[in-house]
Parts: C-alpha cells; structure tokens; sequence
C-alpha cells in the first residue's frame, strides 16, 4: 500500500538521488502522518476526557507531539533541498540531521510533562470509567500505529534515517498505547487504580526514546565515525583496479543524506607512466560519483623496483605492530648521506591510543634502530579511517 500511495503522489518517484523528489518524499510522508496523528490525538483526547483516563489523555498529547514533530520534518526536507551557495558550498542537507534533533528534543519534553502529569495523578487518584469505546480507540491506534511503522521504514529506507527514526517513534507509541489498553483492562476486573502508573510508564518511555533519539542525531552533526562497511566498500573497490598497490589516508564527510564527500590517497608504482595513473585516478573518482559519492584522490607515487627500499618498507610495516597491533606506515622514502639515512614516512594510529605523537615517534625510532642503526626516522603521525592497505 505504501508503494501504491508514493506512485500517485509522488512524481519520478524512483529517482531518489534527485534533490527535488527527495523533498517530495518527505513532504508527502510528513502530510500522511500528520493527517494520522491528529486523528488519533482528537479521538483519544475525546475518550480520555470522557473516561477520566490521564493515561489516555497523555497518548493523545504523544500524538500531538508526533503531528509537531511531522511538521519540523517537512520543514527539514524543504530547507535540506536548497540548492548550494556561497555560504554553503556543500549545499543544505545537513537542515535534515536538524529536523531529527529537533524532533528527537520535543519527544523528549514531551516525557518528562507526562511524567510530571501521571506522577500527580498518582498521589491524588481520581476515578475512571473502562469500557467498549476505550478498547476500540486504543486498538484502532495500534493498528494505525503499525502501518504508519511500516510506511515510514520503507520511504526511509529509500531517502532518509529521518524518517527512519519515526518509525521508531511509532513503534513506540504501538508499546505505550499496548501499555495503556493493558493498564485499564487491569484495573477494571482488579479495582486497583493504575492509570497514574501507566501514564509515568508512557512518559518514561517516551522520555527514554527521545534522549536516545537525540544521541543519535547528535552523531552525523559533530562528524561521526563512517559506517564501517561503507569504508570497507571503498577500500575494496579502490585496491580493486590494476595497478593500485595500496591506500590509505580515508576522509568521509557527511552534509546531509546522499550528500557524502570523501579523499584518499591511492599508491601506485612511481616507475609508471604518470599521465596513465592520472588518467586511472580519474577513472576511480568518476566510478564512485555514478555510485554518488564525491571522491577525491591524490596519487602517491611509491618505489617498486628497489628491493632493499621494499623490504625495509615491509620490515617496519611488520614492527611497528610490536608497540600496538593497529599501527600502520605508508608513503616510505628514503634519503641517503654520508653518515645516515633520512627514512621518511607516515604512520597511521588509532584514536584511542593512549601515547602522544612524540612518544610514539620516539619508540618507532627505537624498533626501526635495532635492524637499521644508521636511520633516522622522519616520522609524520596521523590518524584515519583507513589504515595502509598494501
């Protein structure tokens, strides 16, 4: 049913790379939510009034919020879609990341005033009225509930964890809304009041979801790690073309779904024709543009037809593993004279590793001393997502 509804509503609706029809997406799956929820937030207020039932009143407020929340994202998409500028080079993609915080922020609030609320009506208990109407209003929320999950998963799946993450909301609400048909069955056979407690459960719950929510949208704003199969994609596909010898050196920066820009350094045999690696280079970066990610690579010319240089090269690649497994070395050059050897490359550390960079070049120097006492290492220290891979 959700295919069936995007192709009505949504023009060139499997183009998804496209900008325009990203927003179209999500504007159209904000409307059909916020239709959604604010039916369910009139019929369960109308009930939960009626009925006395704070716990049902704080599911209709849940509602309301989640209909706010639609409204941010709509928002979201819409500012995302800007085209670039001068000012943002990189386009506006990152208003989407936005969207989800704020979102994820009122969710939250809207936990801690349930809690507030349900925690009153604990101290001072006031009677409800279970009956036919608040069992088929809270049956007909989880259904709704549920197939808005299912909606909303299967357009994020095709545009944005945005949306992603209010399927998450509504699986939630599917829990609360099960808690709060649960509470009042309980307390009609039982006499024992426990609609105050089923209200601070929803409100804790929602409260909990919403701060894990916010975590998560914290992540892509303040430049999270890469996901680690996308990385592995990348160094794969790159050491898969002839005449690659390693890589290292890998940055991904994210400004927004399908917006993603990466660099990497790619080694090749410094004895080849440098217009041919050039031309191979472009034909890299071309290939990840039509998969659409913006690579960039710099060419590091490396020397293969020295075995001296090349077993030295491997020998401290093996070594420095001695100080800690995860160390790495590339782009090895040498400099000889007349009383020592300038050995000059890069080493790759993790960004947990509890020495400094000073130190770190003091212990390589001792490892590579005991084989090769006459070099002086030249060390530059640095850290990526991608370590030397030769």
């Amino acid at each position: 049913m959700s295919d069936w509804l995007v192709k009505i509503f949504v023009r060139d609706a499997d183009n998804v790379s496209d900008p325009a029809v990203r927003t179209r997406y999500g504007q159209f799956a904000g409307m059909v939510c916020i239709v959604c929820n604010v039916l369910l937030c009139v019929g369960k207020a109308m009930v939960g009034v009626a009925v006395g039932s704070i716990s049902i009143v704080a599911d209709a407020v849940n509602n309301l919020s989640d209909a706010s929340s639609n409204i941010v994202s709509m928002l979201g998409f819409k500012l995302a879609s800007k085209p670039a500028d001068s000012h943002h080079p990189f386009g506006h993609g990152r208003f989407e990341y936005l969207a989800g915080l704020t979102v994820s922020v009122l969710e939250a609030a809207i936990g801690i005033n349930l809690i507030i609320s349900s925690i009153g009506k604990i101290a001072n208990p006031e009677p409800t009225t279970f009956g036919p109407a608040v069992v088929v209003v809270l049956i007909a929320s989880m259904v709704v509930k549920l197939w808005m999950m299912a909606f909303n998963n299967e357009i994020g799946r095709r545009i944005s964890d945005t949306l992603r993450a209010t399927a998450i909301d509504s699986r939630n609400d599917v829990i609360t809304t099960g808690a709060v048909l649960m509470s009042a069955v309980i307390s009609s056979f039982t006499g024992f009041d426990l609609d105050g407690w089923a209200g601070a459960v929803v409100g804790a719950f929602i409260l909990w979801s919403g701060l894990a929510l916010i975590r998560d949208s914290i992540g892509p704003l303040l430049g999270m790690t890469p996901d680690s199969q996308m990385v592995e994609h990348i160094k794969e596909k790159i050491l898969g073309y002839p005449g690659v010898l390693g890589t290292h050196d890998l940055m991904v920066h994210d400004y927004g779904p399908g917006r993603q820009f990466a660099s990497a350094h790619v080694e090749m045999a410094g004895e080849a024709n440098v217009f041919e690696s050039h031309d191979l280079i472009d034909n890299i970066e071309q290939d990840f543009r039509r998969e659409g990610l913006v690579m960039t690579l710099h060419l590091d010319p490396i020397v293969t037809n020295d075995p001296a240089i090349h077993d030295m090269r491997n020998w401290i690649n093996l070594h420095v593993k001695d100080i800690d497994p995860r160390l790495s070395i590339h782009d090895l050059r040498t400099v000889p004279g007349p009383t020592h050897t300038n050995v000059i490359f890069d080493c790759v550390r993790p960004h947990d590793l509890e020495m400094k960079d000073d130190e770190l070049c003091e212990r390589i120097q001792r490892v590579v001393s005991t084989k090769y006492p006459q070099a002086i290492c030249k060390v530059t220290i640095d850290s990526s997502y991608l370590a030397s891979s030769e």
